[in-house]
């Protein structure tokens, strides 16, 4: 574990125990990494979305520190939980965007969606093959999380899920495999 991710755990483990300056010094530390993790999400659906990143950090970072009952174990575990957080958040607002779509009705300023309309569909039906995977599988649904909505690396994954880098490069590709197919089958 590096000095940082030391740090990371350190303060999460303080801020469990109730101690508030540990939220205070933990984030200017988590923030920049959630914004990198929103952002490298957000990269791979379009380009140009400098204030929506910015709405997707706020937005998953006021549901972490909402968090009260957590027993924050380390850094992975925290991005875990955040990889969650950043999937409901975005599967919401691609909720939210079709319905306003289907329903003619109009869309104020501050209801639009982090994702664009036409990735909305795409969205909600990753989501969907998402919880199918997760009846079969939980622990290749929740590579596919970790890996997809909160950006972590195959050895950050398998420190969250408890895991070696080879199972989760292995379930991986399986389930992207499982994945692929889940969204193209035509029936």
């Amino acid at each position: 574990m590096s000095d940082a991710d030391h740090d990371v755990t350190m303060l999460l483990r303080q801020w469990s125990d109730g101690n508030q300056q540990a939220l205070n010094d933990l984030l200017p530390i988590i923030y920049g990494e959630l914004r990198r993790v929103a952002h490298q999400y957000l990269q791979r659906e379009r380009g140009g979305h400098t204030l929506e990143t910015t709405a997707l950090v706020h937005e998953a970072y006021l549901k972490l520190i909402d968090q009260t009952s957590v027993n924050w174990q380390n850094r992975a575990h925290f991005f875990a939980i955040a990889a969650q957080a950043v999937r409901r958040i975005l599967i919401d607002n691609a909720r939210k965007r079709h319905a306003a779509k289907r329903d003619g009705e109009k869309v104020l300023l501050d209801d639009v969606a982090i994702i664009s309309s036409d990735r909305a569909e795409h969205l909600l039906a990753l989501d969907e093959a998402l919880q199918r995977l997760e009846e079969l599988d939980p622990q290749q649904s929740k590579i596919i999380e970790l890996r997809y909505f909160g950006g972590l690396t195959i050895e950050e994954t398998g420190e969250a899920l408890n895991c070696s880098p080879a199972t989760v490069k292995r379930e991986w590709a399986m389930a992207r495999a499982w994945l692929y197919q889940a969204l193209t089958s035509t029936d």
